[in-house]
């Protein structure tokens, strides 16, 4: 009898959610810069006080085990598909929900401005 294969499954179903829990899209409508690391980029709530629009990005979420764990997974994605467009920033503007799958599953949704913050 082997008692590891139960936490082998866990594991690789794990991996599976927090790998396969986010996309993302971008839309140029700026100027593109030299894509960034997503820890770089910056999450603003208000508008910063000099900056320069490079995008429109979104993405969203149905792998956290929580609504608030979806909401970070988008949130991290959101930060990635800015950092590809050179990004140094994301100036927030919604959340929602949306229809994840057949069996009636949602994802958290979110969606910003890729913008580059002057001096930052």
């Amino acid at each position: 009898m082997n008692l590891h294969r139960p936490a082998h499954v866990l594991i690789v179903i794990t991996v599976f959610m927090i790998t396969a829990c986010a996309s993302g899209s971008a839309i140029v409508t700026g100027t593109k810069r030299v894509p960034i690391a997503p820890e770089q980029v910056t999450l603003y709530l208000e508008r910063p006080a000099d900056f320069d629009v490079i995008g429109i990005v979104s993405a969203s979420s149905n792998g956290g085990w929580t609504e608030q764990g979806s909401m970070d997974y988008a949130i991290v994605e959101l930060k990635k598909q800015a950092a590809k467009l050179g990004a140094n920033g994301v100036l927030f503007e919604s959340t929602g929900n949306t229809t994840a799958d057949a069996r009636g599953g949602y994802a958290k949704t979110v969606q910003g401005k890729a913008i580059f913050v002057k001096g930052k």
